[in-house]
């Protein structure tokens, strides 16, 4: 009798139940049709398309943009007894043949390429022989020229509606805002398919934004108080910053290694590999790093530099916390920042229109550092999700910042956004309110109209700290078809009308850090007479994820090892019941783990 999802998922992954909208979107796949699946890192997207590709005929054709990280997704499935692998340049002719031979034999039932090689005639004229499950295009966002991961090869990902039209395509991705979503769908032939929006909420992630003042300092404080032994990613933007960052942490006493791309391919291989298979490692990286990255217990993700958007933001973020257990975004930002993104984006080779829509992004992104309420809340519009006003667990929320009544500068900005027409930047309705001697007010004629130097009380920065905050609460939006215009929402209408008041951020040095409720991930809270037995199970996994030269986490998460100190499991039915325990971990692991554990009940 043919196994149905559900079997699949406990008899070969070891859960019990789908997540959210994982069974639909299977169901949909299942059905030979496409769709676009949104799912927050950690939420299970993978699922997605490796269960339909295990049940339907022939192979799954997974697209993923980076090579170095095949090998980790094929190990992981191989370790649950799927026959998968995967074909890109990093591997010798005789193992490519060998994988080619398997794939036209029937042998595999998922096979891993780049879209490179995806694009390749010779890749092409192989798979119009083969029986496909499935495309699945994974990193879809990858696709959009106006988002933050741009590959100019995933432009290339049209041919498969144009090639294969009858094979279901499933594009998934982490972080997309509507333009991107649009952009996706568009150029990957799936305007006409289900759209599978999850919530881009992650509870567990604490959030946490301040201004720099010595950044170092700032940094070691906060590995020291709350993250000493943890493993985790400090993002910064020039590659010489990584390098010297990296170098301090280690004379510091932590263990961290540099990622980026001035670095060898050997090199990063090997700094990868460490941070995905040891314990407590630093990654310093450009945003070259992370993409993928399946790391389960990576407790922190610090920027020492602004990311360009929410997008990057959002993307770099999620890959705290795969786990469910508590994790820290923490970021330090200045001035500085400000003047080092718009120079990389007047530089760049992009066109008018690029360059725009990239400022705008960058306001927004500064619009989340500056504003005073709930950052989550105000992460979560971006991406066009409504939630509560207070989340509880981002630094706004725990330790309020000081605030000035700014309703009626709120008003006096909304109306001058109104009064223009809704078509202008920041830059031309400050000068607006200034009351500025401006050829280009005279020749739209805005020096007649009311809001015409009625802002003369705030300075040009403090008009900018105003919109910025009012387009990262939802009170404006950001026309990124336009100049970077303004244009009302719907939730200015009763600020405008005076029936609500606005509370606004000032800007303060941090003089004064209040403590902050630490994360605790469950190696904090092990229990001390659990202590030996846990630490007696994560030394068996590190000895067998040596032994078959794969991260101790493809072995078992610490999900798994958690369970097995909380239900001691000691007969193979027992150990079926530990989650992420399939049929083939039972037959591979299943007597090693309870050896352990008889034992230390001895």
């Amino acid at each position: 009798m043919k196994s149905t999802p559900e079997q699949i998922l406990k008899d070969i992954f070891g859960y019990e139940h789908f997540r959210g909208p994982q069974s639909e979107i299977i169901e949909e796949v299942m059905a030979g049709r496409h769709c676009l699946v949104l799912m927050p890192t950690g939420g299970g997207k993978s699922l997605c398309y490796q269960i339909p590709s295990l049940l339907r005929d022939g192979v799954g054709i997974v697209i993923s943009p980076l090579i170095a990280l095949m090998q980790d997704q094929v190990d992981a499935l191989q370790q649950l007894g799927v026959r998968a692998s995967f074909l890109n340049s990093s591997q010798t002719p005789d193992v490519q043949r060998a994988v080619l031979h398997d794939i036209r034999e029937g042998n595999l039932d998922l096979l891993y390429v780049a879209p490179e090689r995806l694009n390749q005639d010779s890749t092409l004229q192989l798979l119009r022989t083969l029986k496909i499950a499935l495309f699945a295009i994974d990193e879809a966002h990858c696709v959009s020229q106006w988002g933050h991961d741009f590959r100019a090869d995933y432009l290339q990902l049209s041919l498969l509606e144009q090639f294969f039209p009858e094979v279901p395509r499933i594009a998934l991705t982490a972080t997309a805002d509507a333009n991107t979503r649009a952009e996706i769908a568009e150029r990957l032939g799936l305007v006409d398919a289900r759209h599978f929006v999850s919530g881009f909420d992650r509870p567990n992630i604490q959030y946490r934004i301040t201004q720099k003042q010595n950044p170092r300092q700032q940094l070691l404080r906060f590995l020291r108080r709350e993250h000493e032994k943890d493993a985790g990613i400090v993002y910064c933007l020039s590659r010489k910053k990584v390098d010297d960052t990296a170098a301090w942490l280690e004379e510091q006493g932590f263990a961290a290694v540099p990622y980026h791309a001035g670095l060898s391919a050997e090199a990063r291989q090997r700094n990868q590999q460490r941070f995905l298979r040891e314990d407590g490692v630093i990654v310093v990286a450009t945003i070259a790093f992370g993409m993928g990255i399946d790391k389960p217990d990576v407790r922190f993700i610090v920027h020492l530099d602004l990311p360009k958007s929410l997008e990057a933001y959002y993307q770099e973020t999620g890959r705290a916390g795969r786990d469910g257990e508590p994790a820290t975004a923490w970021m330090v930002y200045g001035l500085q920042d400000v003047i080092m993104l718009r120079q990389m984006m007047d530089a760049s080779q992009g066109n008018d229109k690029f360059k725009r829509i990239e400022r705008a992004k960058l306001d927004a992104m500064l619009g989340l550092c500056e504003i005073t309420t709930c950052r989550r809340q105000a992460l979560l519009h971006y991406f066009g999700e409504t939630t509560g006003d207070y989340c509880g667990n981002c630094d706004a929320c725990l330790n309020p910042v000081p605030t000035w009544d700014g309703t009626q500068a709120a008003q006096k900005a909304l109306s001058c956004v109104y009064r223009t027409g809704q078509r202008f930047g920041v830059n031309y309705l400050i000068d607006v309110l200034l009351g500025a001697d401006s050829d280009k007010i005279f020749q739209n004629n805005h020096q007649h109209i009311s809001t015409y130097g009625i802002g003369k009380e705030l300075e040009g920065n403090a008009w900018r700290s105003v919109y910025r905050q009012l387009v990262a609460r939802g009170y404006l939006s950001v026309d990124h078809t336009t100049y970077g215009g303004l244009h009302l929402s719907e939730k200015a209408r009763p600020l405008l009308k005076g029936e609500e008041s606005i509370a606004l951020r000032i800007d303060v040095q941090e003089a004064v850090v209040k403590t902050v409720k630490k994360t605790r991930s469950s190696k904090q809270v092990v229990a001390d007479a659990d202590r030996a037995l846990w630490e007696a199970l994560r030394t068996c996994r590190k000895q067998l994820a040596d032994e078959h030269d794969v991260p101790p986490y493809v072995i078992f998460h610490d999900a798994s090892l958690m369970d097995m100190v909380h239900y001691r499991p000691l007969t193979e039915q027992q150990f079926l019941t530990i989650s992420g325990v399939g049929q083939s971990k039972l037959e591979k692991y299943g007597q090693v783990f309870m050896q352990v554990i008889r034992d230390h009940e001895g």
